[in-house]
C-alpha cells in the first residue's frame, strides 16, 4: 500500500494557478479577479441596514438616519432582510424536492426512470398511512409521489416527516409556533411577513424563519433525499476519486453540475452505453470521463462511484484544464461565467433547466419524459466536440484522493453495527454509536456542511478545522461542497484514521471506514436530522442535549441560511465562519447567538477566526457531554 499523504490547501492553490496561467493565453475571466474588482463590499449590505422592498428607498441606516421612510428601525430591516434570504433558500431547495417528486410521479417499469428501492417506497408509504398490501409498485410510486405534491400546498396540519422526530421537538415546535405547515405556505408567509407595511418585530422575523426553514429540512430537502434513494438507489460505501486529476486527458470529459440528480443519473447512463463509448472511439477518444462537480456530484459520486472533480470555487478550473468537451448543468450554484469562459475553449455549455437558463450556453430543455433522448443528445454532443480540443491548451492538474463515499443512514447503521464491545443490537439501530459517545471513545459529531465562499480561504476552514476535530476524536459528517474538500484533501481515505485521536482511531479501524463521512449533497442534510433524531431516541435524550453540532464555515447561498434555520430549528448549535449580514442589529444578533434557544433550545455562534471556531465547537460538544453525565 502506498503511504499515505493528505493534498494541502497550498498545493491545490499551486494547481488553480498553474490553470489561470492557461486562461491568461486565451482572455478568459476567473472568480480571482472578480473579487477584486468587487472588494471592499458594501458595509450597508454587508451588516444587513439597507432596505429596498419598496420604491420610497432604498433606505439606509446611519447614524443620522435611524429609520427608513416608514419609520422602520435598523433591527426590522435586519429581521426582514434575514427572512427574505431565508425564504429564499427554503424555495429552492425545496423546489429541487418537488422535482423529484415529480420525478418519482413519473417513474414506469419501462420507463427511463425505474423505482431502484421498492423497500424503502414501502416503508415511507406506510410510514404515510398509505395502504401498501397487493399494489404494483409502480402505483404506488405514484400515489407516494402524488401525497408528497401535497404538501407544498396542503391547507392544513405540519409537515409529515415531523413525525420522525422525538415527541419533545416535535411539542417544542407547536407550542413555539414553529412547526412547519405546507411548504409553500411557509415561503408565502415569509415573503408576505417581509412586504412593506408589515412585520418588523424581530422576534416575529426570526421565528418565522426557523419556520421556513424547518419547512425545508423537513419537508423539502427531505421528500428530495427520501425519493432520490427510491428512484436511483439508497447509498452505500462505494470507492471514488476526488480532485482535478480525476478528468482523462485521453478521453471525452463531460462535467456534470448544479443538485438535481434526475439530470446527472441519466447523463451516466448514456456516458456508459458501447455505442456512445464506440462513437467516442470513432471521434479520436479512448473513452468517456463522467466527473462532476457541487452537489450533483455528491449524488453520483455515493450511487456509482463517479470521481468528484472539485466544489463550488473549482467550477471554472473543469473548464481552464482545457479538457473538458462539455460542462452540463441543472440548478443552483451555477457560475454565469460558465458561459464566456467557455467560448474561450472549446467546451459546450449545456443549460437543461428552465428554472436556471444563462447566456452563452447551449439550453437542451431536460425532463422527465424525455429524459433518455435528452441525455444521449448532450452525450452525443460532447463526444463530437472531442476533435476541437487545442491540445496546446491542455493541462489537468496530476492531483487527485482516493474516497470513500455514500454513508447514508442507512448504511451507517449497517456499518457500525458491532463496532462496541458491549452487547452489539443486531436489529439495525444506532445504538453501537450511542455507547461509543456514551463512552466517551467518541467524543461527539460535528456535522461539517456549506459551501465555499472567497472570503474565507476557499477550502481552508474545512479542512482545518476537521483535522482539528478529529485529533480531538470528534467524528465528522459531511455533506455538500464540504464534504468535496476533505474528499479533495484525502480525509475519506480510510488511511486517513491515522490523523485521529485514539478513540476515534479505534473505531474507523473496526468499523472499517474513513474517519469522515460523506453523508451526500446538501439536501442530504436531512439525513443528518434523521440521524440526530434516531440517536436522541436510542440515548433516552432530547436531541439538543446529544454532544453534537453544526457548522457551515464557508457558507455562502440563501439555502445555507435556510439549511442554518433548520439545524438550529432541529436542536443542533450551529458555527458558521462567516457572519449572516446580521450585525447591524443587536437586537437581531442576539436573538440568533442566544434567543432563539428559547424557542428550539440551540443558536448560532458566528467566529471568522477558523482557530478559535474549531476550539469553541469542541468546547460545546464537551459541555453537553458534562451536562448528561458522560
Amino acid at each position: 500500500m502506498s503511504e499515505f499523504k493528505l493534498t494541502t490547501v497550498e498545493e491545490m492553490e499551486a494547481a488553480t494557478n498553474r490553470l489561470l496561467e492557461t486562461g491568461a493565453k486565451v482572455g478568459a475571466d476567473a472568480w480571482q479577479y472578480r473579487v477584486k474588482n468587487q472588494t471592499p463590499h458594501c458595509k450597508f449590505g454587508e451588516t444587513g441596514v439597507c432596505c429596498r422592498i419598496c420604491a420610497m428607498g432604498p433606505c439606509r441606516i446611519t447614524p443620522k438616519a435611524p429609520r427608513g421612510i416608514c419609520g422602520c428601525d435598523v433591527h426590522g430591516i435586519v429581521g426582514r432582510n434575514y427572512l427574505k434570504f431565508t425564504a429564499g433558500g427554503a424555495a429552492t431547495h425545496s423546489d429541487h424536492g418537488r422535482e423529484i417528486c415529480h420525478t418519482l410521479y413519473e417513474s414506469a417499469a419501462d420507463g427511463d426512470y425505474k423505482v431502484k428501492d421498492p423497500e424503502k417506497l414501502i416503508r415511507i408509504a406506510k410510514e404515510w398511512g398509505i395502504e401498501t398490501e397487493g399494489k404494483d409498485i409502480y402505483d404506488l410510486a405514484h400515489e407516494v409521489a402524488y401525497t408528497g405534491l401535497m404538501e407544498y400546498g396542503k391547507p392544513f396540519g405540519y409537515q409529515r416527516f415531523m413525525e420522525r422526530l422525538p415527541e419533545h421537538t416535535q411539542e417544542l415546535w407547536k407550542k413555539n409556533e414553529v412547526a412547519p405547515r405546507a411548504i409553500d405556505r411557509e415561503v408565502a408567509t415569509s415573503m408576505h411577513m417581509t412586504h412593506m407595511g408589515c412585520s418588523s418585530l424581530p422576534e416575529a422575523l426570526i421565528k418565522q424563519s426557523i419556520r421556513a426553514g424547518l419547512c425545508d429540512g423537513w419537508g423539502g430537502s427531505m421528500m428530495g433525499t427520501e425519493f432520490s434513494d427510491v428512484l436511483f438507489g439508497t447509498p452505500k460505501p462505494v470507492d471514488t476519486e476526488a480532485n482535478l486529476g480525476v478528468m482523462n486527458a485521453d478521453n471525452v470529459n463531460i462535467v456534470v453540475h448544479g443538485h438535481d440528480p434526475s439530470l446527472s443519473e441519466m447523463i451516466c447512463e448514456y456516458a456508459d452505453d458501447p455505442e456512445m463509448i464506440a462513437y467516442a472511439k470513432e471521434m479520436g477518444a479512448k473513452g468517456i470521463t463522467v466527473s462532476g462537480v457541487c452537489c450533483t456530484s455528491n449524488e453520483v459520486a455515493m450511487r456509482r462511484g463517479i470521481p468528484m472533480a472539485g466544489n463550488f470555487l473549482q467550477q471554472e478550473n473543469v473548464v481552464l484544464t482545457g479538457a473538458c468537451e462539455a460542462i452540463v448543468v441543472d440548478v443552483q450554484c451555477i457560475f454565469p461565467a460558465l458561459g464566456p469562459l467557455s467560448k474561450c475553449f472549446h467546451t459546450k455549455f449545456i443549460t437543461t433547466s428552465p428554472v436556471a437558463q444563462m447566456p452563452d450556453s447551449e439550453f437542451i430543455r431536460f425532463n422527465a419524459k424525455t429524459a433518455g433522448e435528452n441525455a444521449k443528445a448532450i452525450v452525443k454532443m460532447a463526444v463530437e466536440n472531442f476533435k476541437n480540443r487545442k491540445p496546446e491548451l491542455v493541462h489537468i492538474p496530476d492531483m487527485k484522493q482516493k474516497a470513500t463515499v455514500g454513508y447514508s443512514l442507512e448504511a451507517i447503521v449497517k456499518t457500525l453495527d458491532g463496532v462496541t464491545n458491549t452487547q452489539v443490537d443486531q436489529t439495525g439501530t444506532l445504538k453501537p454509536l450511542w455507547d461509543c459517545v456514551a463512552a466517551g471513545v467518541i467524543r461527539g459529531a460535528v456535522a461539517m456542511v456549506g459551501c465555499n465562499n472567497p472570503k474565507v480561504r476557499p477550502d481552508y476552514a474545512h479542512i482545518e478545522l476537521m483535522k482539528y476535530l478529529l485529533k480531538h476524536d470528534i467524528i465528522i459528517v459531511a455533506s455538500g461542497c464540504s464534504a468535496q474538500a476533505a474528499a479533495k484533501a484525502g480525509l475519506m481515505d480510510k488511511r486517513a484514521k491515522d490523523l485521529c485521536g485514539a478513540g476515534l482511531k479505534r473505531v474507523c479501524e473496526l468499523a472499517d471506514i474513513p474517519p469522515v463521512l460523506h453523508m451526500g449533497s446538501c439536501v442530504d442534510i436531512s439525513r443528518m436530522m434523521n440521524l440526530v433524531s434516531e440517536l436522541a431516541k436510542v440515548g433516552g435524550v432530547n436531541i439538543s442535549q446529544l454532544p453534537v453540532v453544526g457548522c457551515a464555515p464557508e457558507w455562502m447561498s440563501e439555502k445555507a441560511v435556510s439549511i442554518g434555520n433548520y439545524v438550529i430549528g432541529t436542536g443542533i448549535d450551529t458555527f458558521l465562519g462567516v457572519d449572516p449580514y446580521v450585525s447591524g442589529s443587536s437586537e437581531v444578533a442576539e436573538l440568533l447567538t442566544n434567543g432563539t434557544r428559547q424557542w428550539v433550545e440551540a443558536a448560532f455562534t458566528v467566529e471568522k477566526d477558523i482557530e478559535q471556531l474549531g476550539i469553541k465547537m469542541r468546547d460545546r460538544i464537551e459541555e453537553k457531554r458534562a451536562a448528561l453525565g458522560v
